[in-house]
């Protein structure tokens, strides 16, 4: 399994948009096969400030979600809102936790 965190800055007047935009998409991509997890965060200190969080079952589920046309429109709607560029990690869990 993977964590994969997607950090984006907005435009202030753009924000509600981007909300917007995920809330239309999100049960999309939670139904993606390999999804096992899907949330987005805001920083508590900057509000234009959000966080995707998610799990993937494999790096492979990973890179099919980002090669499918859901992610192409989501990411072309949520990209021109941008008014710094995105930070991507993606974290691998060494073992399982009970």
């Amino acid at each position: 399994m993977l964590v994969r965190i997607v950090k984006m800055h907005f435009h202030a007047e753009a924000c509600e948009q981007f909300v917007e935009v995920f809330k239309k998409s999100a049960d999309k991509i939670r139904a993606t096969n390999g999804c096992l997890y899907l949330e987005l965060l805001q920083d508590a200190n900057d509000p234009c400030c959000y966080s995707t969080y998610s799990h993937w079952a494999d790096d492979q589920a990973l890179e099919d979600y980002r090669n499918s046309e859901l992610f192409k429109s989501t990411w072309a709607a949520t990209k021109v809102h941008f008014d710094r560029k995105p930070e991507a990690v993606t974290w691998h869990r060494p073992f399982n936790y009970s």
